[in-house]
């Protein structure tokens, strides 16, 4: 099996032992043991969640540093849409743009252009016929590992079109090496902004297995920073966004809805909220939906932890934009077929740590944690170093913990045995053992 590369790292200096990671981290990929903090790396799915609710900063989300950009002779920023929420007081998205290119990139290439293409092609998809129905978005990787990871059956539902940043930078490397033919492939270098770590590790592992075409990803915080003071010394603009509205939208929860044209659709945001669309759509609880948007960060992608504003300040932001720019400069009119170089082959579910490659040992401790269970409260408080009492019987059974670790339990077999075993009080013994003296 290939090691899955992840995007967020325990600094265990910092870890406290504490257990909100724990019990918010969507997958239960989290234990604590020996007073710090465990990732199973074949459960996380790099949501972030762990980040956003640790006190001690123990979480952080990995990423390039902007140093990256002198790797490259031909540096291309591909600035996600959810930058432009980041800043305050900002009514044009140029000064943005102009910024970029005054921070050392020599192109822009606006991952929001790319996201209206995408919406384009996705009302061409769903035109097609023996769909499985609702079409699942794919742009975000969380929402997609997660599926894979625990929805089997919705493996088929994923639209299998490439996601915004993957065709932004296909085409802003296309057009580098149309525009610049003394450029070889290696000195153009696509860095991709990101508001989150999933990104980070979508291109560390080559999304469905085909050679990501970002090159470096910094994060929306590092470039914040740095555009902050460039955009103070810049005079007006001397370029454009060519995004549009559709475009901009795919910053927030329900943009990219906004261009399907499809009144049988639904959005969603927040993994707690994502996990429970799945459930009730794996449970065919809609059978009437066409098209499913969901986003494991709440508000969307201005919800990323490696994002600076509150993200529904930053969601009010984006809106107000909106309303300066063009519907679509480039919005694809649907119909056709979608293009072959932004199709992708599909999904496959992935099995994480099974109890048994034999089915038969399998069912054997199946059996064995339903019995230990019937022995724990059931309170799910996360004491045990385990997010639940369900997740606390299976450690057992694979012999990563004893059952002594459960304080509740432990506490009832104390004083069952006190109660089976009375005894004196330390001063009735004393006037006892005074008397026969």
């Amino acid at each position: 099996m290939i090691e899955y590369k992840h995007s967020v790292s325990l600094d265990v200096s910092k870890c406290k032992g504490c257990t909100h990671c724990l019990q918010r981290c969507p997958t239960e990929a989290i234990r604590v043991r020996d007073g710090r903090a465990a990732i199973n790396s074949q459960k996380c799915i790099d949501c972030g969640e762990c980040i956003r609710v640790c006190p001690y900063n123990a979480k952080k989300a990995t990423h390039d540093s902007l140093d990256c950009l002198e790797n490259y002779k031909y540096k291309i920023a591909l600035p996600a849409p959810a930058l432009y929420g980041q800043f305050d007081n900002l009514d044009d998205i140029d000064f943005v743009i102009q910024g970029l290119l005054d921070m050392g990139f020599d192109d822009v290439f606006e991952v929001a252009k790319a996201a209206e293409m995408v919406s384009g092609y996705t009302r061409q998809y769903l035109k097609k016929e023996g769909l499985k129905k609702p079409v699942i978005s794919s742009a975000c990787p969380v929402v997609v590992r997660l599926i894979r990871m625990r929805f089997p059956f919705l493996c088929e539902n994923i639209m299998p079109i490439l996601p915004p940043v993957e065709v932004a930078g296909m085409l802003a490397r296309e057009k580098a090496l149309k525009e610049h033919p003394e450029l070889e492939p290696s000195d153009i270098g696509c860095i991709f902004i990101s508001p989150c770590p999933a990104k980070v590790s979508y291109v560390k592992n080559s999304f469905s297995g085909e050679k990501s075409n970002i090159d470096c990803v910094v994060s929306v915080s590092d470039v914040y920073f740095k555009l902050i003071d460039v955009m103070k010394k810049s005079n007006e603009p001397t370029v454009g966004t060519e995004a549009g509205n559709v475009g901009v939208s795919w910053a927030i929860s329900g943009g990219e809805c906004t261009a399907v044209f499809n009144d049988k659709y639904l959005a969603a945001d927040g993994i707690e909220n994502v996990i429970r669309v799945l459930d009730q759509i794996d449970n065919s609880d809609f059978p009437f939906l066409e098209f499913v948007e969901l986003n494991a960060c709440n508000g969307g992608c201005v919800g990323g932890v490696m994002t600076v504003a509150n993200p529904y300040i930053a969601r009010a932001r984006i809106q107000s934009l909106r309303r300066y720019l063009p519907v679509s400069p480039n919005l694809h009119p649907g119909d056709g077929d979608v293009p072959e170089e932004v199709m992708l082959e599909g999904f496959e579910y992935i099995p994480t740590a099974p109890l048994s490659e034999d089915r038969k040992e399998a069912r054997r401790m199946m059996s064995e944690i339903q019995e230990i269970r019937k022995d724990l409260p059931d309170l799910d408080c996360g004491s045990c170093g385990a997010p639940s009492c369900a997740a606390f019987a299976e450690d057992i059974i694979r012999g990563d913990i004893c059952a002594d670790e459960c304080v509740v339990f432990m506490r009832k077999v104390f004083h069952d045995y006190l109660s089976a075993h009375p005894y004196e009080s330390v001063t009735e013994k004393t006037d006892k053992n005074e008397s026969e003296e």
